[in-house]
């Protein structure tokens, strides 16, 4: 069992009277309220980190803004959430293709927050299978996979907990957060990250032909269960119908996320979050367009991911959730007030193929993948 910090006995309380007021307010079915529009003024900080050596650059980018251990307090749990959505659902190698993100920075995350004193971290994502073995979440270079990585971390930390979660299967519970700008009026999240005492997301940037771009706060998604919101399939149509953007916007203003770091290195383009030819998107490793690989890291994910649609050369006031996300107040989009450290942009943009945005879905099944929406 968990012991609840201050922050979760806040946010649980919050979470039951909001829940108490809506029962009211749905049974009149009264219009949806308007989000509140209170732009975001202040300064924020992206760092920029570039190499060949995932594990290295990881460390480095941790270090500019003071290691884990300024991010994470001794004893406490830190939910680490990666991009692993295709593992499970795929037959390619979602990581080598650049569906997901990198094992190696899931692991040296996970390792410098157990040195920083973490009594637990947990790494979970929903994705879009039911459960998936974790032997299969493979580091780039083959030699090792996110179930040896967490069994050594255990033997090097053995009073400390490190915990594999797939989500749909291994959530205890799931708990809601507020989601009064959606008709579903709560969303529900896993327990296991809504009671952490700190959150860091862990993307791999792509193009996205739903949402133009995903990356740190997109990512949100993958903590809710496929069975809730898939109308019996391993999708997420009801969230989709209710609003994908303003649905994960809402799960990061109730868990406050303390850290994201972007996985540019192999990535996305075209009409991701997945890659194949003709329907989805196409595999690019970024060391063919920048000479190398990238991370990127904030306490502002808004900020992270503007930065990371504009190193992929997208127009961030045309990415609809970015937008939202700084009228909302939730993070800074704009360039002029993002203090980019180590490199210039200008330096980092590189040519992107876009996606075709789509709206709405339909059911698809496409070889190669279990099953597709588009």
């Amino acid at each position: 069992m968990h012991s609840f910090s201050r922050r979760q006995f806040l946010k649980g309380g919050a979470t039951a009277a909001f829940a108490a007021g809506t029962a009211q307010t749905l049974s009149g079915c009264p219009p949806l309220p308007t989000p509140p529009v209170t732009p975001v003024n202040t300064m924020a900080r992206v760092a920029a980190v570039r190499g060949t050596e995932l594990r290295e650059m990881t460390r480095e980018i941790l270090d500019k803004f003071g290691g884990a251990a300024a991010i994470v307090n001794p004893w406490e749990t830190v939910f680490i959430k990666p991009n692993f959505g295709a593992v499970g659902m795929v037959k390619y190698n979602a990581v080598a293709d650049g569906d997901c993100a990198k094992p190696e920075i899931v692991a040296t995350v996970a390792e410098e927050c157990l040195k920083a004193g973490a009594a637990e971290v947990i790494i979970g994502d929903a994705g879009q299978a039911k459960t998936y073995s974790w032997t299969k979440v493979m580091t780039l270079d083959g030699e090792s996979n996110m179930a040896a990585e967490a069994e050594r971390l255990r033997s090097a930390y053995p009073n400390q907990i490190v915990t594999l979660a797939c989500l749909n299967a291994d959530s205890p519970a799931w708990d809601p957060i507020p989601s009064p700008y959606t008709k579903l009026g709560r969303v529900y999240i896993s327990s296991l990250i809504n009671r952490a005492d700190k959150v860091i997301s862990i993307p791999v940037v792509k193009s996205h032909r739903w949402t133009q771009v995903t990356a740190s706060m997109k990512n949100f998604v993958g903590v809710t269960s496929t069975d809730r919101y898939g109308l019996g399939i391993q999708w997420r149509f009801l969230l989709h119908d209710a609003g994908i953007e303003q649905c994960f916007l809402d799960i990061v203003r109730a868990l406050e996320p303390d850290f994201t770091i972007i996985d540019c290195s192999i990535c996305c383009e075209g009409n991701g979050p997945h890659v194949m030819p003709g329907w989805w998107g196409t595999t690019v490793d970024m060391r063919d367009r920048l000479g190398d690989w990238l991370l990127l890291a904030s306490t502002d994910l808004a900020a992270a991911d503007a930065t990371a649609a504009r190193v992929t050369s997208h127009d961030v006031m045309q990415v609809d959730h970015l937008v939202m996300a700084y009228n909302q107040g939730l993070g800074q989009i704009q360039e002029n007030m993002i203090q980019l450290d180590g490199a210039r942009m200008e330096d980092l943009r590189v040519p992107w193929q876009p996606a075709e945005h789509t709206e709405g879905f339909t059911a698809v099944l496409i070889p190669g993948i279990m099953l597709l929406v588009g």
